[in-house]
């Protein structure tokens, strides 16, 4: 008896929230921008099954995978294949449909389109066009895992993937060193042992680090080390290097600039220009305050005059 009342209040809470969704306004001629689940399809959203449901047609970044999702919540539409490979030229197809008042959703595999995944450059010339794109927020692996990294996260820049190649993969690290927020990448199993080598290489091994994997997945996983315990730990079991990962890097320790931390860019600059510019030039380069190096300058500046 306990069961079926579960069932039934759930039910009519079901049909409630429904009703919410059915009654919003969806304008015809327009790109629904629509987050799919990342793993556990249990994970869409009641406002995103309305619009899958009402649209004409879906941009998808595979279609297959597509058709197999929405299958599993009884829905079938037409679709235009829309992927990296394609994406500005399956544009000029979506914006003609979107001409003749139709809606369309654009999906990628899983996730939220547009971050890395296809959708970017879908968006753009959409709005380009000048039709209206209408963004519904859902799962997403880059806010999930965030979630779930803890205190050593306050605010974040996201990297997404990094070069494939070693050589690449340390030149664009070494210019995330005194980055001082978190960052988050993405990886593929292949490549993740390397790929915290090489970030422990970069940036030291004694900043945190949060692996997540599978993310909503039967098998998912999230382990928080330091960046030198992370090739350890993956590879003393081989089922941790399997799947889709997320991870999160702490950002540069913060250090307190002395009052003289740049007076060798300062001389260095005040040698051809102003005061002002020197100060300037060089908040630009060091992320000093743009005041408190102008006043260092002009003590510079000062003393340097004083002292001929």
């Amino acid at each position: 008896m306990a069961s079926f009342t579960f069932l039934a209040s759930t039910s009519a809470l079901m049909l409630q929230v429904s009703e919410l969704a059915d009654g919003q306004h969806y304008p015809t001629g327009a790109l629904y921008v629509v987050a799919t689940p990342i793993g556990n399809a249990a994970d869409i959203t009641v406002r995103a099954l309305h619009v899958l449901e009402l649209v004409d047609r879906v941009a998808a970044e595979d279609t297959r995978n597509t058709s197999q999702l929405l299958a599993r919540y009884g829905i079938s539409k037409p679709s235009i294949a829309v992927h990296e490979h394609n994406e500005r030229s399956a544009a000029e197809r979506v914006i003609a449909h979107l001409k003749q008042g139709e809606r369309i959703a654009c999906v990628s595999d899983a996730g939220t389109p547009g971050i890395s995944d296809p959708g970017a450059r879908l968006v753009d010339a959409v709005r380009e066009a000048g039709l209206p794109v209408i963004p519904l927020p859902g799962a997403s692996a880059l806010t999930t895992t965030l979630s779930a990294a803890g205190t050593f996260v306050g605010g974040f820049s996201f990297i997404g993937f990094l070069p494939a190649k070693a050589k690449q993969r340390a030149s664009h690290l070494r210019t995330l060193v005194n980055h001082p927020m978190a960052m988050v990448f993405y990886e593929a199993p292949h490549r993740i042992v390397e790929t915290v080598r090489a970030l422990a290489d970069a940036f030291g091994g004694e900043r945190q680090l949060l692996i997540a994997r599978e993310l909503t997945k039967l098998h998912e996983s999230l382990h928080r080390c330091t960046l030198a315990e992370g090739p350890k730990w993956l590879e003393e079991d081989a089922n941790r290097q399997r799947g889709e990962f997320v991870l999160v890097v702490e950002g540069a320790p913060k250090t307190e600039d002395t009052d003289d931390a740049h007076d060798a860019l300062l001389s260095t600059l005040l040698e051809e220009l102003s005061v002002k510019s020197a100060a300037k030039i060089a908040a630009t380069l060091t992320g000093a305050s743009c005041n408190a190096l102008y006043e260092r300058a002009l003590a510079l500046a000062k003393r340097d005059k004083d002292a001929e």
